[in-house]
């Protein structure tokens, strides 16, 4: 995974939003990404549109993915957010 790949996949507002969702309901099929993201945020998107945005999600490490028959499961992974706040550590002093 490159740094680069998880910032510019963070860098979308829809990519967050299906973040969010698979926070909330993980193993989700695009089609019911798809019908969350319609009827709770009217995101307006097509179906390519979502999978393009999951691809990326998945490239960078964020969305893991599992086949069941016909059907894929996208899955959230929080573990490359880890290298984020590996990176800059957070207990440091605030400077007044």
């Amino acid at each position: 995974m490159d740094a680069d790949d998880l910032f510019r996949a963070l860098s979308d507002a829809t990519r967050r939003t299906i973040m969010d969702e698979l926070t909330e309901k993980d193993g989700q099929t695009l089609f019911e990404i798809c019908g969350r993201l319609t009827m709770k945020h009217g995101v307006s998107s097509s179906r390519q549109a979502i999978s393009q945005h999951l691809a990326v999600l998945e490239g960078a490490g964020l969305v893991r993915t599992r086949r069941e028959g016909r059907y894929k499961f996208h899955h959230l992974d929080t573990g490359p957010l880890r290298t984020i706040a590996d990176r800059w550590p957070s207990d440091r002093q605030e400077l007044p």
